[in-house]
């Protein structure tokens, strides 16, 4: 399982990257994983939207199942990942990088504190299975 250390994971298994004030956020190999072959991407929130931790900011489905994406953080959206809608497989191939799905201009930088480290998110994961 893939974990990069660069990012801070939650429960629900988004992950961000955050650059200064700006935070790129996806979900995690392991839920990709969980997921198994996903067939659509849709980000439901607009640029410019203002989000609150845990609003819904997309939807996945895979041939399993189908699951909300939620904002690990407060902030506003400043990009969207336009290319996911066409080719929702890189959430599979590529979760940490293709697979970005908004960067979020952060307006609660202190949130970011209480996610997960990667050594935090991967006793996490051993504990889903």
């Amino acid at each position: 399982m893939n974990i990069p250390t660069d990012r801070k994971y939650t429960e629900s298994n988004e992950w961000i990257k955050v650059e200064g004030k700006i935070g790129t956020v996806g979900i995690s190999d392991f839920a990709q994983d969980q997921l198994s072959d996903i067939v659509f991407a849709e980000v439901i929130v607009a640029e410019g939207d203002e989000v609150k931790k845990g609003d819904t900011i997309a939807t996945v489905e895979s041939v399993k199942a189908a699951a909300d994406i939620y904002a690990p953080t407060s902030g506003k959206v400043i990009a969207l990942n336009e290319a996911l809608g066409g080719t929702p497989e890189v959430i599979n191939s590529a979760p940490y990088e293709g697979a970005w799905m908004i960067k979020i201009e952060l307006s609660e930088p202190s949130e970011v504190d209480g996610l997960m480290d990667a050594g935090a998110y991967e006793t996490f994961c051993a504990s889903q299975h």
